[in-house]
Protein backbone atom coordinates (compact mmCIF):
# COMPACT_ATOMS: atom_id res chain seq x y z
CA UNK A 1 0.00 0.00 0.00
CA UNK A 2 3.00 2.32 0.10
CA UNK A 3 2.55 3.62 -3.42
CA UNK A 4 2.97 7.34 -2.71
CA UNK A 5 6.25 7.60 -4.64
CA UNK A 6 4.67 5.93 -7.67
CA UNK A 7 1.57 8.16 -7.44
CA UNK A 8 3.67 11.32 -7.10
CA UNK A 9 5.72 10.31 -10.14
CA UNK A 10 2.53 9.84 -12.18
CA UNK A 11 1.20 13.23 -11.02
CA UNK A 12 4.45 14.98 -11.91
CA UNK A 13 4.46 13.54 -15.43
CA UNK A 14 0.75 13.72 -16.26
CA UNK A 15 -1.00 16.52 -14.36
CA UNK A 16 -1.34 20.12 -15.48
CA UNK A 17 0.16 22.71 -13.15
CA UNK A 18 -3.35 23.70 -12.05
CA UNK A 19 -4.27 20.07 -11.22
CA UNK A 20 -0.97 19.63 -9.33
CA UNK A 21 -1.72 22.69 -7.17
CA UNK A 22 -5.27 21.47 -6.50
CA UNK A 23 -4.10 17.97 -5.61
CA UNK A 24 -1.47 19.29 -3.22
CA UNK A 25 -4.10 21.52 -1.62
CA UNK A 26 -6.38 18.52 -1.14
CA UNK A 27 -3.46 16.48 0.26
CA UNK A 28 -2.51 19.14 2.81
CA UNK A 29 -6.12 19.75 3.84
CA UNK A 30 -6.86 16.02 4.10
CA UNK A 31 -3.81 15.39 6.27
CA UNK A 32 -4.76 18.21 8.68
CA UNK A 33 -8.31 16.88 8.89
CA UNK A 34 -7.05 13.30 9.35
CA UNK A 35 -4.98 14.39 12.32
CA UNK A 36 -7.91 16.34 13.78
CA UNK A 37 -10.42 13.50 13.35
CA UNK A 38 -8.14 10.56 14.26
CA UNK A 39 -7.69 9.03 10.80
CA UNK A 40 -4.44 7.50 9.56
CA UNK A 41 -2.72 10.39 7.73
CA UNK A 42 -0.96 7.95 5.39
CA UNK A 43 -4.32 6.66 4.16
CA UNK A 44 -5.58 10.23 3.79
CA UNK A 45 -2.49 11.14 1.78
CA UNK A 46 -2.87 8.22 -0.63
CA UNK A 47 -6.57 8.97 -1.21
CA UNK A 48 -5.95 12.70 -1.62
CA UNK A 49 -3.14 12.20 -4.12
CA UNK A 50 -5.18 9.69 -6.13
CA UNK A 51 -8.61 11.35 -6.02
CA UNK A 52 -8.26 13.27 -9.32
CA UNK A 53 -5.96 10.83 -11.11
CA UNK A 54 -8.36 10.74 -14.08
CA UNK A 55 -9.81 14.25 -13.84
CA UNK A 56 -7.80 15.80 -16.65
CA UNK A 57 -8.36 12.88 -19.01
CA UNK A 58 -10.36 13.48 -22.21
CA UNK A 59 -14.01 12.54 -22.26
CA UNK A 60 -13.34 9.99 -25.03
CA UNK A 61 -10.73 8.28 -22.86
CA UNK A 62 -13.03 8.30 -19.85
CA UNK A 63 -15.81 6.80 -21.97
CA UNK A 64 -13.38 4.09 -23.08
CA UNK A 65 -12.61 3.27 -19.43
CA UNK A 66 -16.30 3.26 -18.53
CA UNK A 67 -17.05 0.74 -21.28
CA UNK A 68 -14.00 -1.47 -20.77
CA UNK A 69 -14.19 -1.51 -16.98
CA UNK A 70 -17.85 -2.54 -17.13
CA UNK A 71 -19.13 0.58 -15.39
CA UNK A 72 -22.70 1.89 -15.37
CA UNK A 73 -23.71 3.80 -18.52
CA UNK A 74 -24.61 6.86 -16.42
CA UNK A 75 -20.87 7.62 -16.42
CA UNK A 76 -20.69 7.98 -20.22
CA UNK A 77 -20.04 11.64 -21.13
CA UNK A 78 -19.97 12.54 -17.44
CA UNK A 79 -16.39 13.34 -16.43
CA UNK A 80 -17.47 14.83 -13.10
CA UNK A 81 -18.85 11.49 -11.95
CA UNK A 82 -16.69 9.06 -13.92
CA UNK A 83 -13.19 10.23 -12.96
CA UNK A 84 -13.37 9.15 -9.30
CA UNK A 85 -14.93 5.79 -10.09
CA UNK A 86 -12.28 5.06 -12.70
CA UNK A 87 -9.49 6.17 -10.36
CA UNK A 88 -10.77 3.85 -7.63
CA UNK A 89 -10.78 0.85 -9.98
CA UNK A 90 -7.31 1.67 -11.35
CA UNK A 91 -5.80 2.23 -7.90
CA UNK A 92 -6.85 -1.28 -6.93
CA UNK A 93 -5.86 -2.88 -10.21
CA UNK A 94 -2.63 -1.09 -11.10
CA UNK A 95 -1.36 0.40 -7.85
CA UNK A 96 -2.23 -2.56 -5.58
CA UNK A 97 -4.23 -0.45 -3.14
CA UNK A 98 -6.50 -2.97 -1.45
CA UNK A 99 -7.71 -0.89 1.48
CA UNK A 100 -11.46 -0.50 0.83
CA UNK A 101 -11.64 2.68 2.89
CA UNK A 102 -9.07 4.39 0.64
CA UNK A 103 -10.73 3.01 -2.50
CA UNK A 104 -14.16 4.24 -1.36
CA UNK A 105 -12.75 7.65 -0.43
CA UNK A 106 -11.53 8.05 -4.01
CA UNK A 107 -14.63 6.51 -5.59
CA UNK A 108 -17.10 8.72 -3.70
CA UNK A 109 -15.11 11.96 -3.43
CA UNK A 110 -17.47 13.84 -5.75
CA UNK A 111 -20.82 12.39 -4.71
CA UNK A 112 -20.50 11.14 -1.17
CA UNK A 113 -22.63 8.17 -0.16
CA UNK A 114 -24.79 7.00 2.72
CA UNK A 115 -22.63 5.46 5.43
CA UNK A 116 -19.45 7.34 4.56
CA UNK A 117 -16.44 6.56 6.73
CA UNK A 118 -14.52 9.38 8.37
CA UNK A 119 -11.79 9.04 5.71
CA UNK A 120 -14.41 9.30 2.95
CA UNK A 121 -15.80 12.46 4.53
CA UNK A 122 -12.31 13.91 4.85
CA UNK A 123 -11.47 13.39 1.18
CA UNK A 124 -14.89 14.62 0.09
CA UNK A 125 -14.61 17.85 2.08
CA UNK A 126 -10.87 18.38 1.45
CA UNK A 127 -11.63 18.36 -2.28
CA UNK A 128 -14.41 20.91 -1.74
CA UNK A 129 -12.51 23.32 0.54
CA UNK A 130 -8.81 23.09 -0.31
CA UNK A 131 -7.21 26.57 -0.28
CA UNK A 132 -7.53 27.07 -4.05
CA UNK A 133 -11.31 26.63 -4.08
CA UNK A 134 -13.28 29.83 -4.56
CA UNK A 135 -17.08 29.75 -4.73
CA UNK A 136 -19.98 31.26 -2.76
CA UNK A 137 -20.04 29.83 0.78
CA UNK A 138 -16.66 28.08 0.66
CA UNK A 139 -15.21 30.05 3.57
CA UNK A 140 -18.02 28.97 5.89
CA UNK A 141 -17.75 25.34 4.76
CA UNK A 142 -13.95 25.48 5.10
CA UNK A 143 -14.26 26.77 8.68
CA UNK A 144 -16.89 24.15 9.52
CA UNK A 145 -14.65 21.35 8.22
CA UNK A 146 -12.39 21.92 11.22
CA UNK A 147 -15.29 22.14 13.70
CA UNK A 148 -17.87 19.54 12.62
CA UNK A 149 -17.01 17.20 9.75
CA UNK A 150 -20.57 15.94 9.27
CA UNK A 151 -21.99 19.46 9.13
CA UNK A 152 -19.31 20.58 6.67
CA UNK A 153 -20.06 17.64 4.39
CA UNK A 154 -23.78 18.34 4.62
CA UNK A 155 -23.27 22.02 3.79
CA UNK A 156 -21.12 21.08 0.79
CA UNK A 157 -23.62 18.49 -0.46
CA UNK A 158 -26.49 20.96 -0.24
CA UNK A 159 -24.42 23.50 -2.16
CA UNK A 160 -23.57 20.91 -4.81
CA UNK A 161 -27.17 19.76 -5.08
CA UNK A 162 -28.38 23.33 -5.58
CA UNK A 163 -25.70 24.02 -8.19
CA UNK A 164 -26.32 20.80 -10.15
CA UNK A 165 -30.10 21.25 -10.13
CA UNK A 166 -29.89 24.89 -11.18
CA UNK A 167 -27.59 23.90 -14.05
CA UNK A 168 -30.07 21.21 -15.16
CA UNK A 169 -27.44 18.48 -14.86
CA UNK A 170 -27.69 14.88 -13.65
CA UNK A 171 -27.62 14.61 -9.86
CA UNK A 172 -26.18 11.29 -8.76
CA UNK A 173 -28.57 9.53 -6.35
CA UNK A 174 -25.58 8.81 -4.08
CA UNK A 175 -25.44 12.53 -3.27
CA UNK A 176 -29.10 12.62 -2.27
CA UNK A 177 -28.68 9.51 -0.12
CA UNK A 178 -25.51 10.94 1.44
CA UNK A 179 -27.27 14.21 2.27
CA UNK A 180 -30.20 12.38 3.84
CA UNK A 181 -27.80 10.16 5.80
CA UNK A 182 -25.89 13.18 7.16
CA UNK A 183 -29.10 15.04 8.01
CA UNK A 184 -30.18 12.00 10.03
CA UNK A 185 -26.84 11.84 11.87
CA UNK A 186 -26.89 15.56 12.66
CA UNK A 187 -30.55 15.54 13.77
CA UNK A 188 -29.83 12.64 16.14
CA UNK A 189 -26.74 14.21 17.78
Amino acid sequence: MDCITEIRSYIEKNFSDKRKVHTEGVRQTAMKLAELYGVDPHKAEIAALFHDMYRGVSENSLNYYVKHLGMDKKYINNANLAHGKIAAIIMERDFDVDDKDIVNAVSYHTTGRAGMSTLEKIIYIADAVEPGRVYPGVEEIRRMAFEDLDMACLMSMKSTENFVKSAGKFLDPDTVLAREYLENIINNK
